[in-house]
């Protein structure tokens, strides 16, 4: 049997309670930003084409980079992008976030994109980053890479929320996230994460998740004292440390302040 991905070691570090730290990449295409979520402790990334012009080539290459350098990589899709799936995870991508599910029958075709027949309809390949690009045979190939795939569906909308606990309920979903800066827009009140409704949304989710073994992510929520009190109503330790195109806008203006400072000093 061919050795099984270190993607379900990404799991059970957060079903254990671990803080699991992720690099979100937007704008970098090189895999010098992968070699710089692991110089820096990060466990994963997670490439993001739901928001850059970045290809599905590039992508690929950043994940097989995480996945030669011991971290997991996901990839948020474009919004119903069912076709991509594949050739991520045949490029080495460990998973798929799947944005703005609003149904029981959307969050099932991902999950089927993400698996072989008869759990799935993934197209046969056998040759994949993952296992060293080494031809195995689909009989081999198959339950590995089956066991091995993320699905991460992400709820963005009331509707969303309200089908949590049959979305929760389906084979071959592995977590469910909720989007805070997308909710409470659709709420009418952007960025408010102290409204009443996300913390219900947040326990809705959690208790959907806990009652069918699944994991619950929170995003898009940077205040402390927000998620303090959100954090033990369910919500798993995975936190996204930031955004590389945020983090270089941040070093960017720290930079020059400091420089603006000593010349008029």
């Amino acid at each position: 049997m061919p050795q099984r991905p270190h993607s379900g070691a990404f799991l059970h570090r957060l079903q254990a309670g671990d803080l699991t730290l992720m690099l979100a990449i937007r704008s970098s295409r090189t895999m010098d930003v992968v070699h710089i979520a692991r110089s820096t402790g990060h466990h994963s990334i997670m490439v993001d084409l739901e928001h850059s012009t970045m290809s599905t080539d590039v992508a690929a290459h950043l994940c097989a980079a995480a996945d030669g350098l011991g971290l997991t990589a996901l990839v948020r899709v474009p919004e119903r992008e069912y076709g991509m799936i594949g050739r991520l995870l045949d490029g080495g991508a460990h998973g798929i976030i799947a944005p703005r599910v609003e149904t029981v029958e959307e969050a099932r075709q991902i999950a089927r994109a993400c698996r072989f027949a008869p759990r799935g309809q993934r197209s046969q390949t056998n040759m994949v980053p993952q296992l060293g690009m080494r031809p195995t045979p689909a009989r081999e190939l198959n339950p590995v890479l089956d066991d091995a795939a993320i699905v991460q569906i992400l709820l963005e909308t009331p509707a969303g929320i309200a089908n949590a606990d049959a979305i929760a309920q389906l084979d071959g979903v592995d977590m469910l996230a909720l989007g805070a800066n997308d909710f409470t827009a659709e709420l009418g009140v952007p960025g408010r994460y102290d409204d009443p409704r996300v913390r219900d949304a947040v326990a809705a989710v959690a208790d959907a998740c806990r009652r069918h073994g699944k994991l619950m992510v929170l995003g898009g929520i940077n205040d402390r004292s927000i998620l303090d009190a959100l954090v033990p109503l369910g919500v798993c330790p995975l936190r996204i440390t930031g955004t590389d195109t945020a983090l270089l806008f941040e070093a960017a203006s720290l930079h020059a302040q400091q420089a603006m400072a000593q010349y008029v000093e």
